[in-house]
């Protein structure tokens, strides 16, 4: 269930987000909100590159929590820039319930 979540999240959502609010632009918006998800390049600076159960909260350089703020900030400035803030604070928020589930799980 955790898989269909966080897929949902980070390909669904963005999908609703943009047909939503985004009437006019829902596929450039769509487009840029599925770019944010190159945040995950950070990933390749890891060693091991995937570990199947490691928290990508605070691991990653982009997904720092320094980073973070940063993303909440740029919600306060103009288009095109919300947009990919909005688009990068999705995408932690996913990974964070992502951390959260882990925790859970036996």
């Amino acid at each position: 269930m955790q898989y269909f979540f966080h897929y949902f999240l980070h390909l669904g959502a963005p999908l609703l987000i943009a047909k939503v609010f985004f009437k006019d632009n829902w596929l450039k918006v769509y487009v840029i909100l599925l770019a944010t998800m190159l945040v995950d390049l950070d990933h390749l600076l890891a060693t091991p590159i995937f570990q199947a159960n490691r928290c990508s909260i605070n691991f990653h350089p982009l997904h720092s929590w320094l980073a973070i703020v940063i993303y909440a900030v740029m919600l306060l400035l103009p288009r095109p820039y919300r947009i990919i803030a909005l688009g990068l604070c999705l995408h932690m928020l996913t990974d964070l319930l992502d951390c959260f589930w882990m925790t859970l799980s036996p």
